[in-house]
């Protein structure tokens, strides 16, 4: 899923809400998840998951064009672990033979968060 086609998910079960409300609304969102890893906060959404930084070891690499070594430098990359409700929900999905994590369920976690 895109984040568009979050939006126009969202805009579609709640059409009480103008569409720019609910583009201007997830923008927001994912903007604040941005800025507080930029910063080196951790995120954590229960029953979803969590998402922190993690620090990729320096390492040596190759240049594909001469061969030659390289030192690639270490740095912080970000890392989402899914909570419990997350994985259950996507475990039963594959289970029946359905695709994981379609529009509604996704919308329906982030109704009960909301309303919780």
């Amino acid at each position: 899923m895109t984040k568009s086609e979050l939006i126009a998910a969202l805009a579609a079960r709640y059409p009480q809400l103008a569409a720019r409300d609910t583009d201007y609304a997830v923008k927001t969102v994912l903007d604040a998840m941005t800025q507080a890893l930029a910063a080196g906060q951790r995120i954590e959404i229960r029953g979803f998951g969590s998402f922190s930084l993690s620090l990729r070891a320096p390492r040596v690499g190759r240049n594909p064009k001469s061969g030659e070594q390289v030192m690639v430098p270490g740095k912080q990359v970000p890392h989402f672990k899914a909570g419990k409700e997350l994985r259950e929900k996507v475990d039963l999905g594959t289970a029946a033979g359905q695709p994981a994590g379609y529009v509604e369920e996704v919308i329906d976690t982030v109704d009960r968060h909301i309303e919780a």
